[in-house]
Formats: structure tokens, C-alpha cells, sequence
């Protein structure tokens, strides 16, 4: 008994030894593979092209439809036979006095007259001849002389005396007409026109529709 008592604390302390010297090994944890990661492949990134924004073509206004152009009535200056078509009131112009002037076409008068102030009549190489000024708008023109072709003798409507005016020779121009032509002078202040056409220069080359006024161009001064 004292043997086992003995024997007891050196079977203990070699199980505790043969406890000591034999390796724990732990369960080996499973080997878990590993798995590749995917490579992730960057889109190419293209540079950016700065673009321009497309520029719309100008937009022209469309065409205004043309106005419907009334034709100008064709003015009647002469009849078929080629004769001058005289309204009331015409213009005239003067080469000898290098005037134009507003006349009034009368075709109760014979002869045609101009208005005319300071009349003087003289005489130059044994001829008669007058020198006057033409009465515009109640202004004396500058000073004419002209040779007088004859004498002409007005009786006064409202008196018996007889008054005896000069009738000179001159050219006048109406429209394209330039025809030579007597004329009386006359004092015509109080009157509108300075000029009044008588039959003695439309007659044969014109003919008068009183209801119409300047069918002829105004003539240009000589130059």
C-alpha cells in the first residue's frame, strides 16, 4: 500500500510530462481558394472635340410680291394729223427775251399781246422801233428793244379815243412749236397772265380744248 502511494506521484508526474511533450495540433481550417479578382478595363476615354455649333444660313426676307403698277396715261400733245393740242393756259417761252412764261390761250382775241410797262417807242436807221419792259407778277423785267412791224389801233370799250400800240415780230416756243408771231403791247398789270395767245399764232398749227390746261412740256431757257 505504501508502494502504490509511492508509485502514485511518479505515474502523475509522467502523465503530466507526456502531457507536456505531446504537440496540441488544432483542426487545420479548410483551405478556401482563392479567386481572382476580374480586372476592370478602363473605357478608352476619348479626347473631347471642342465642335462648333453649327451656324444656321441667314434666313433672307422673302420677296415682297410687286405692287401692281398702274400705267401712266399717255399724254395726247398733238392730234393725229400732227397739229398741237393748246389747253386754256399754256406755257411760253420767249428767245428774244429768254423768258418763259404762263400765257392764256384766248380764241376770242385776233392777235396775241404782251404785257408790257415803260413803253418808249424811237427810231434807229430811219425805222421805228420801241424799247419797254414785260410786266412779271407786277415786276419790270429788264429793259427790251424791238423794231415795231406796225401800228395797231384799239378802240376803248368803255371810251370813243383810240389808242394807237406798237406790234413787234418775235419767236416763241410752245411745247416743241417754234413759230414767229405778232404780239401787242399792251399794258396788262392788272391782268393774270402776262402773255395771252391769240388765233393769229395757233391758227393752221394748233388746235384749243379749253377744258384742259398746260397739255404742252414746259420749254427750257436757252443756255
Amino acid at each position: 500500500m505504501k508502494n502504490w502511494k509511492l508509485l502514485l506521484p511518479v505515474i502523475m508526474s509522467g502523465s503530466l510530462i507526456a502531457c507536456t511533450s505531446t504537440p496540441t495540433t488544432e483542426p487545420a481550417e479548410p483551405e478556401v481558394p482563392k479567386v481572382e479578382e476580374p480586372i476592370k478595363v478602363e473605357p478608352e476615354v476619348k479626347p473631347e472635340v471642342e465642335t462648333k455649333p453649327e451656324i444656321e444660313p441667314e434666313k433672307k426676307p422673302a420677296p415682297k410680291p410687286e405692287k401692281e403698277t398702274k400705267p401712266k396715261p399717255v399724254k395726247v400733245q398733238k392730234t393725229p394729223d400732227g397739229m398741237l393740242i393748246l389747253g386754256s393756259e399754256e406755257w411760253v417761252y420767249v428767245p428774244a427775251i429768254n423768258q418763259t412764261y404762263k400765257a392764256r390761250i384766248d380764241t376770242g382775241a385776233t392777235t396775241s399781246s404782251i404785257s408790257a410797262t415803260n413803253i418808249v417807242p424811237f427810231e434807229r436807221d430811219g425805222k421805228d422801233w420801241v424799247q419797254f419792259n414785260v410786266d412779271i407778277d407786277g415786276k419790270a423785267s429788264k429793259e427790251f428793244k424791238l423794231p415795231v412791224e406796225r401800228w395797231a389801233k384799239v378802240r376803248q370799250s368803255s371810251s370813243e379815243e383810240v389808242d394807237k400800240r406798237p406790234v413787234v415780230v418775235t419767236y416763241i416756243q410752245v411745247g416743241d412749236l417754234k413759230e414767229q408771231t405778232e404780239f401787242t403791247l399792251a399794258e396788262r398789270g392788272h391782268m393774270k397772265f402776262p402773255l395771252l395767245l391769240g388765233r393769229s399764232f395757233f391758227r393752221d398749227v394748233a388746235v384749243v380744248d379749253v377744258s384742259k390746261k398746260y397739255v404742252q412740256d414746259k420749254p427750257s431757257k436757252a443756255k
